[in-house]
């Protein structure tokens, strides 16, 4: 601004100075004629003199009053840009925001931000406040609102400490001690490994399973007569306990896989060589049954051949040992087999230190509460130490072997019974010993925040993926409605209201129907993770949904009634119990609960429920057919019908069923007769071999010599659920 009034100075000033010197090339002339005019004309000489000074006092006032508006007028756009700036607030975002946190930033409600959203892309009827906002709706709401935005970085989670527990570096092999090899005995489903177990035990585990069926992993110690101690794991062979027998692999030094004689290898046989090959465990191969007259041993080892199994007469390095589990011949063999592999092996651990070990089991136990089988890995366990595994840790109060006998430490290699979790950790979590009570609770809270925030991340992909869903849903409405007067675009929004009407008590009967709410509870956590891993295999969700309300471990209790009430679900229970008081609960509030000791009849149970949930088929039963072998017309009042002579070659034919009109093999008429004649006399059934005429509820058919009637009625047929678990 300042140079332009320089600029205009400028001009203003040469404009100036031509004036006088224009003036001063008059005064001249003037000089000249001074004679002439100055008796005549003396005052206009005066002004003639005059004038040109008198403009240079007009221009400077000019100028000056010029000078001082330009300088106003700058004052004021300067104060009035300052107090603009003044006025417009800072406010602080950060990106992901919800609506309620850009709401408290910006000092508004929650409803300012909706106002200032309408009329945008984005879909305000999904909005709620705690939804999470893009950058770009941020942006759009600080601009609409008159206010700055500022970006924070504060407001980013701040980076929090790891407090995990963690195993211990690798010890000093000058500290390491002989340890008992720990071996997992595996196979398909009754090939015999508990009855093996059994003997090398001395005891009958297998007489006390349900089915005959090892149903969750059994971890035991076995002293041979040579006076080696070997722990071993039962794994379940059945097909629902994949997850099992992996765990069973993952802590173990040696799998005997057990394959009958007189079956060969089946599908569990080939899943158990492909959890020992993952683990990167060694095979010893006991071929057992071989007391049977059908058993073929040599088949076995010719089957294993295309698993990459070996063995040492066929040149590999399996050692494989015949064996009769029910007679005991060659056990001896097979201990002596594992216990050379094991010395092979050069089994060694550091029982000192803090405890590192593998939980097998878990389980909740009346009288003593959760209750855990593990594997000590490292350390040596005493009664008092503090625990962490999972989200779960423990002060030991208590310590048992396999047989309930109270211990008072234990060793690495050593299968042990741990009393005083104060929740219940899961199948497969890794146990480690901390300091102390408070060192416990902080490593559980690290771990529970970890997967709050795993969570937090998949929650935020979730809601992602429906605002785009939104996004476009209500793009494409605009579209629809984007070129129609507001009055037409107002006809159609109310036209789709009203169909939409509420739910009828019976349609919203049949919806529910389509759903099947269930409570899974089980003995040990390990049979509660089969069964749900099955039910990850579900896939008929189209014909029924199958909806877990609650899982746990213990016997069904009210709050499980209770749950299932309100979701109008049923409870299924795995080798638990409910109690009398449980039960008559149950009954009164209509209330389904299915107990079951092998796994496979539950989800027999299961699906048997699941098919009830399903509509009926209409099936047709046939119950008789007949040939036309004449057509012919009668006259009844002023209209003639078309009647069929036929001949019954099947069943019978009943006049009050449904018949149908088959030409060519093609259906062209359903419907029911008019009347039924054997000569003159109108009959209700006709039998095979007789001759009858009839008529059609449908006078424009017109019969043809070779068609076909046939009568059927319709059957509603339970339908079955699709569904196949693989067992």
């Amino acid at each position: 601004m300042n140079q332009k009034i320089l600029k205009v100075e400028n001009l203003l000033r040469f404009h100036t100075i031509c004036r006088q010197l224009h003036s001063l090339g008059q005064r001249r002339i003037l000089a000249q004629w001074k004679h002439v005019f100055s008796s005549a004309y003396p005052v206009w000489t005066a002004q003639l003199y005059a004038w040109p000074w008198q403009t240079d006092v007009l221009f400077g006032a000019a100028l000056s009053q010029y000078r001082l508006l330009v300088t106003k007028k700058e004052e004021r756009s300067r104060k009035s840009q300052l107090s603009s700036t003044k006025s417009k607030k800072e406010v602080e975002v950060w990106i992901g925001m919800t609506v309620e946190e850009l709401a408290r930033a910006m000092e508004k409600d929650v409803d300012c931000i909706y106002e200032a959203l309408m009329n945008t892309a984005m879909d305000i009827d999904s909005l709620e406040a705690d939804s999470h906002l893009d950058e770009v709706w941020i942006k759009e709401v600080i601009k609409k609102g008159g206010m700055k935005l500022k970006w924070s970085k504060l407001k980013q989670d701040k980076v929090r400490e790891n407090k995990d527990a963690v195993r211990r570096p690798h010890a000093d092999p000058a500290l390491l001690t002989p340890r008992s090899p720990v071996v997992t005995i595996m196979g398909h489903v009754d090939h015999g490994k508990t009855t093996l177990l059994d003997k090398l035990r001395k005891t009958q585990v297998a007489a006390t399973e349900a089915g005959g069926i090892t149903q969750h992993i059994g971890a035991f110690l076995v002293s041979l007569p040579s006076g080696e101690k070997i722990t071993f794991l039962d794994t379940p062979g059945h097909a629902a306990f994949s997850a099992m027998r992996a765990r069973g692999a993952q802590v173990t030094d040696i799998v005997i896989l057990v394959v009958a004689a007189d079956d060969g290898v089946m599908k569990q046989t080939v899943e158990s060589i492909q959890h020992a090959k993952d683990a990167q465990v060694p095979i010893v191969l006991a071929i057992n049954k071989c007391d049977k007259a059908e058993a073929d041993p040599e088949k076995v080892k010719k089957e294993l051949l295309a698993y990459d199994v070996v063995c040492e007469d066929y040149g590999g390095d399996v050692q494989a040992v015949h064996v009769s589990a029910l007679t005991g011949d060659n056990l001896m063999a097979l201990a002596e087999a594992t216990v050379t592999l094991a010395e092979m092996l050069e089994l060694k651990a550091d029982p000192t230190g803090p405890v590192e070990g593998t939980v097998i089991e878990s389980f909740t136990d009346k009288g003593r509460g959760p209750v855990t089988t593990a594997i000590i890995q490292r350390g040596t366990l005493k009664k008092g130490s503090v625990l962490v595994a999972g989200k779960s840790w423990a002060k030991v109060r208590s310590m048992f072997d396999e047989n309930g006998k109270t211990i008072n430490e234990a060793s690495p290699s050593m299968p042990v019974g741990i009393i005083g979790w104060r929740d219940l950790p899961s199948a497969g979590d890794e146990i480690l010993e901390v300091e102390s009570e408070p060192r416990a609770r902080e490593v559980i809270n690290w771990r529970k925040y970890e997967q709050e925030q795993e969570k937090n991340k998949e929650n935020l992909k979730i809601i992602e993926e429906k605002r785009k869903e939104h996004q476009e849903a209500h793009r494409k409405a605009r579209e629809k409605y984007g070129t129609l007067h507001w009055k037409e675009r107002s006809f159609i929004k109310y036209q789709e209201k009203k169909e939409q009407k509420p739910l009828k008590l019976k349609e919203k009967a049949e919806r529910d129907s389509h759903v099947l709410p269930i409570i899974i509870k089980g003995d040990v956590d390990g049979s509660v993770e089969a069964i749900l891993n099955i039910m990850d295999t579900y896939d008929a969700s189209h014909e029924c949904e199958l909806e877990l309300v609650h899982f746990g471990v213990g016997d069904i209790s009210e709050n499980d009634v209770n749950l299932a009430e309100t979701f109008h679900g049923v409870i299924y229970g795995f080798n638990v119990n409910a109690g009398n008081v449980i039960e008559q609960s149950a009954v009164k509030k209509g209330v389904k609960i299915k107990l079951h000791k092998i796994i496979y009849r539950l989800i027999e149970d299961l699906q048997e429920e699941l098919s009830s949930r399903l509509p009926y088929t209409v099936k047709e039963h046939i119950i008789g057919e007949a040939s036309v072998l004449a057509t012919f017309s009668v006259t009844e009042g002023k209209k003639k019908v078309p009647v069929a002579g036929c001949r019954v070659q099947k069943g019978q034919l009943e006049k009050q069923k449904k018949f149908k009109l088959i030409r060519n093999r093609q259906v062209i008429w359903k419907g029911t007769l008019t009347s039924l004649k054997h000569h003159k006399d109108d009959i209700s059934i006709i039998k095979t071999g007789m001759d009858c005429g009839l008529s059609l509820d449908e006078e424009k058919i017109e019969f043809k010599v070779g068609d076909e009637i046939v009568c059927y009625e319709e059957k509603e047929v339970l339908t079955k659920t699709s569904w196949d678990p693989g067992f």
